[in-house]
């Protein structure tokens, strides 16, 4: 069976700060803005009010067509019936997230530095998300910041297309697609912008 198609150039992680209405209404306008790909992504929630989040994020994405990806939680993925996981590396096995998922969902995985890469199930290995390249507050157990030079290498090396996290915003947009990275994944560069929309757009290039 073929896996979806999914396309990672403006890649849009939830941030655990917004509350679920506002939540939506970021996510909407990111949207508007062009964002191709939507990950859920709150490590504060239980599985129950996750699984609400997830199933609200996908009832506004699917009218567009963008796919909703839930970030660690295989169960939730599953429950939701979203479009995929992204798992870290101490998280459950890509392998045993597609074999729960099964073969037409959309699953990634996380590389903070290049010697993950040789461990790649790329049978079930989607894409990979590689940071973070500059220093973020998001996330406060982040791995040590790559740069755009340590980026660039692991994107050369890679075998699946990748999405470039961590730090990014509309001031070094351009220099992180320029090693060639498939896509960017932000988090506070749209959540926390005061149009949601417009920086979005800003991003796209």
């Amino acid at each position: 069976m073929t896996r979806r198609a999914f396309d990672l150039s403006l890649y849009f992680v939830t941030d655990h700060r917004l509350a679920l209405p506002r939540l939506l209404e970021v996510t909407a306008a990111a949207i508007r803005g062009g964002v191709t790909l939507v990950q859920l992504r709150n490590p504060d929630l239980g599985g129950r009010d996750l699984l609400d989040h997830a199933l609200a994020l996908k009832a506004l994405l699917a009218p567009t067509g963008v796919p909703l990806i839930v970030n660690d939680r295989v169960d939730v993925a599953h429950a939701a019936g979203a479009a995929g996981v992204h798992v870290g590396q101490s998280d459950l096995p890509a392998a045993a997230a597609r074999a729960i998922l099964g073969p037409e969902a959309i699953v990634g995985l996380s590389i903070t530095e290049a010697g993950q890469l040789a461990a790649v199930d790329a049978d079930a290995v989607d894409y990979l998300g590689v940071g973070p390249v500059f220093a973020t507050a998001t996330k406060g157990d982040a791995a040590p910041a790559l740069g755009l030079a340590g980026l660039a290498a692991i994107v050369a090396a890679a075998q699946l297309p990748s999405v470039a996290i961590g730090g990014i915003d509309a001031s070094n947009a351009a220099a992180v697609r320029g090693t060639g990275v498939g896509g960017l994944s932000v988090v506070s560069a749209i959540s926390m912008a005061a149009d949601a929309e417009a920086a979005a757009r800003g991003l796209r290039g």
